[in-house]
């Protein structure tokens, strides 16, 4: 959701803190300016234009899913409430969970009505004060441990639903519970049932294919690894999703027993005849360049338009084995 799709009508704020013992409840809404309204929108649209967003359900006894059928704008501010006090006793009786402040706002998105629920972590560094005394002010530097995530962060948990049909998007990261890490806030809080997200399937095959040609090729055939990134760089580029079919068959055309073990460790997340479809940039810049490292220390970065341009680069076998690396048609040299 972008930023100028966003009509924000109402907020409000909780304080979780863990170590007060209960949360703080607002009672009513509060004020939001321009500056504060492009804060939050701007933390809206990153988590949901994000590839680690996950598209859910509620489960059908989920008490969170029932809350939020009866929510209404008017009754919004006790909405969030019950919201925050539900989370909050998970993160009392979990200390690995950071507190946190939790954002919730009433929006609109055309003629649909939303809501929104920000986590924001506390984050700890140092701030100024001022104490004023009979010789003056003194200014003085203290440790703030309750400072909200900056507008560039990107939040640990948020989730934004759709109040007609509660369609939930979210993001969420694992913490410890009872010595195990879990999705606590899809699986403890919301009780809905999330899919692995884009980033995750991507994550997935792009390992699963790393260790199926490391067994047959082992950890030092940089070449393999390379024409691996080339495949799914172009499968990402020219297809705009990655094809689990086709990779498998590009990578491992000639060895159908790679494919078979390709197949059997992507069955096991149901991803063997998905089509991969992440849109972020960040997630995609790791595929767009060839870095390399040698033996001496020297490091080569090649964009992926250049790497197969033998007009451009070019990789020799020398006959002791070793390999050269010939850079050809530079115009100009630039150092950094």
């Amino acid at each position: 959701m972008k930023q100028e799709e966003i009509q924000i009508k109402a907020g409000v704020v909780h304080i979780l803190d863990s170590d007060v013992g209960m949360p703080v409840l607002s009672d009513c809404a509060m004020e939001i300016g321009s500056d504060f309204s492009d804060f939050l929108k701007g933390h809206i649209e990153r988590f949901t234009e994000s590839d680690e967003k996950k598209l859910c359900r509620f489960a059908p006894d989920s008490e969170v899913g029932e809350i939020l059928r009866e929510c209404t704008e008017a009754n919004f501010v006790e909405t969030s409430q019950l919201l925050a006090k539900m989370l909050y006793r998970i993160l009392y009786e979990n200390p690995a969970i950071p507190s946190a402040d939790a954002i919730l706002l009433w929006m609109m998105r055309g003629e649909e009505a939303y809501l929104a629920f920000l986590k924001m972590d506390y984050k700890t560094s140092y701030t100024h004060i001022t104490n004023p005394g009979d010789e003056g002010n003194s200014n003085e530097i203290i440790l703030q441990k309750a400072l909200l995530p900056s507008k560039s962060q990107r939040l640990s948990e948020a989730f934004l639903v759709r109040l007609s049909d509660l369609e939930l998007q979210l993001v969420e990261k694992r913490y410890e519970i009872n010595g195990e890490k879990c999705w606590y806030f899809s699986e403890k809080f919301l009780q809905c049932q999330a899919p692995m997200s884009q980033k995750a399937k991507l994550d997935v095959v792009t390992k699963a294919v790393e260790q199926v040609n490391r067994k047959y090729y082992g950890e030092e055939d940089t070449g393999r690894r390379m024409e691996i990134k080339n495949v799914i760089y172009k499968e990402l580029e020219e297809e705009g999703g990655l094809r689990v079919e086709a990779v498998k068959e590009k990578v491992f055309s000639d060895r159908p027993q790679m494919q078979a073990e390709l197949e059997e460790k992507l069955e096991k997340y149901h991803l063997s005849g998905e089509v991969v479809a992440p849109k972020s940039e960040q997630t995609l810049r790791k595929f767009q360049k060839q870095h390399l490292t040698t033996d001496t220390g020297i490091e080569i970065t090649i964009p992926m338009e250049e790497y197969e341009n033998p007009e451009r680069v070019e990789f020799l076998t020398n006959p002791d084995g070793t390999i050269s690396v010939l850079i050809k048609n530079v115009g100009k040299l630039s150092a950094k």
